[in-house]
């Protein structure tokens, strides 16, 4: 595993954390991202949604890639083209998500039940690609299973992973409810390679949880940056000070949600001006918790183009300005 700078990362966010999301995440002080998670064969097949999720910037740095599938060819060869297009400082492999369509692939957290092929695909590509090999794995499937769990793990690090993000949830669980840090502390004293915790980090005093209940060596990001790009600074100077305010500044809320919105149109052009279902779910993030927020809400997917959503925006900064 790299030495990639910071123990506080950007999780591989499907559908979520685009270039526009990373581009304000880097901005309020995230040091490493994930692209968002790629199914190897959309890639392999050129899959429009699947390309798109690989625009990044010279600035979008340092980054790495998780990749879902198991057939170790098409896993291969899309590893091979995202390194023509970034130099990820890693690869993923997927074996936590949850979907039920991933599931029945016989992927994802489906690979809990018999890792082999997993193991026999981590050493094929770490043999075969000049990237260090990570696997992202969950702690059970119908419950927390701390013996296979810890199994799984050190199969993995026998297999050649430099690396182990563990969610710390059942895959029954998705991703709410309790997180079993004794899982994740288990698997972390059972293997060498770093450990990174994942799973209910949704504000600084949670990372530090996290970390001190497991002995993790770094936390994923994922549901607690919605909406919230100033996470990552929040967390590194909590973990250094012990202090830590709510943010409740609405103003530097709307500010951050006007700039990930203008990115967004930037790099979509048009085709996301008709489409307010993409903003909106943007806005959605930064309002959660806004007084009145069912009715924003409404008013939000109420617009008919990006104009009238900007019109919104600029109406309740006024508002917050008074």
């Amino acid at each position: 595993m790299p030495n990639i700078g910071t123990r506080i990362i950007l999780a591989p966010l499907s559908a979520c954390s685009d270039l526009a999301y990373r581009v304000i995440a880097r901005e309020y002080g995230a040091k490493f991202c994930f692209f968002e998670m790629i199914d190897a064969h959309s890639l392999v097949y050129d899959s429009p949604r699947a390309n798109r999720i690989l625009r990044t910037t010279p600035s979008d740095q340092p980054i790495a890639a998780q990749l879902l599938g198991l057939d170790q060819e098409v896993m291969l060869r899309a590893a091979e083209i995202i390194l023509k297009r970034s130099p990820i400082r890693f690869l993923d492999i997927n074996a936590a998500c949850p979907a039920r369509k991933v599931f029945k692939k016989g992927v994802g957290s489906c690979l809990f039940k018999n890792p082999t092929p997993l193991y026999e695909l981590i050493a094929y590509l770490r043999e075969r690609l000049p990237v260090p090999i990570t696997v992202k794995m969950r702690v059970g499937l119908t419950r927390v299973d701390i013996p296979q769990a810890v199994q799984m793990a050190q199969g993995c690090q026998s297999a050649g992973a430099s690396a182990l993000f563990v969610h710390g949830r059942p895959r029954a669980l998705e991703n709410y409810g309790e997180v079993s840090y004794e899982a994740i502390r288990a698997v972390k004293q059972a293997v060498s390679i770093p450990v990174y915790g994942s799973g209910n980090v949704l504000n600084p005093p949670l990372a530090k949880k996290m970390l001190d209940l497991t002995g993790a060596d770094g936390v994923l990001i994922a549901k607690g940056s919605f909406g919230n790009p100033f996470i990552f600074k929040e967390v590194e100077d909590y973990l250094q000070t012990g202090l830590w305010t709510p943010r409740l500044n609405i103003l530097e809320k709307l500010s951050a949600l006007k700039k990930h919105l203008l990115l967004a149109k930037d790099i979509d052009g048009e085709r996301l001006n008709l489409r307010i279902g993409e903003m909106g779910k943007i806005c959605l993030w930064y309002l959660k918790g806004f007084q009145e927020a069912s009715r924003l809400r409404t008013k939000v997917f109420a617009s008919r183009n990006s104009a009238e959503l900007f019109d919104l925006i600029n109406s309740l900064e006024d508002a917050a300005a008074r």
